[in-house]
């Protein structure tokens, strides 16, 4: 079976990305263990909250989760996938990971629109060929909750939604994922991502 860390720095849904990974078929572990984290078949990020204080609580684990991500797959869920990008706007402009080119912003007040952006929305898939979405149909509905949204080029676009504009709505740079719903939360289509990023390890 393979072993999925889900990196533990205080910010979270860590139990329903655990029972997700769990029903996907792997062999999750909740960890805040460096050692724990490199020796993982794959890394999961995951995150709920401001962009600042995640990269402050991420801490001493950073280098543990640049070192896996140089080695396994490894999937940003939320705020986890903003945190792979270089900048983000929000609350003053704060360094990420840099591990996916691009920024994350706030979507702008429009007329018909809320922020945050909550609840089902659909994914268009612009790689067809990614192993990340084998099996997961054009148009199929996703949950996200968020505020910021990641902006970068086509090039490390999977998928793209629309709410006041159109976003990234999942990732990609090498075996570096992130995803900006959550797919704990998404039902069938969710648990398939899932299970997708399990086969990539």
């Amino acid at each position: 079976m393979k072993r999925v860390a889900i990196v533990d720095y205080g910010l979270g849904n860590l139990r329903s990305v655990f029972r997700g990974l769990e029903k996907a078929g792997g062999t999750p572990i909740i960890t805040a263990d460096a050692s724990e984290v490199r020796s993982a078949d794959g890394v999961v990020l995951p995150g709920v909250g401001a962009f600042r204080e995640g990269m402050e609580r991420l801490g001493d684990l950073r280098a543990a989760v640049e070192d896996a991500a140089s080695e396994v797959p490894l999937l940003g869920i939320c705020l986890g996938m903003q945190m792979l990008l270089e900048l983000s706007e929000e609350h003053g402009l704060h360094e990420g990971l840099g591990m996916v080119p691009g920024r994350v912003r706030r979507f702008s007040s429009a007329p018909g629109y809320k922020v945050p952006h909550m609840g089902w929305n659909s994914l268009s898939i612009m790689d067809r060929n990614d192993p990340l979405l084998a099996g997961v149909p054009d148009q199929c509905y996703v949950y996200f909750v968020h505020s910021y949204f990641a902006q970068t080029t086509p090039a490390y676009t999977l998928t793209t939604t629309d709410y006041c504009c159109g976003f990234a709505s999942a990732v990609r740079n090498g075996t570096v994922y992130g995803v900006q719903f959550h797919p704990e939360k998404s039902g069938d289509t969710g648990i398939r991502i899932l299970r997708n990023f399990i086969g990539l390890l």
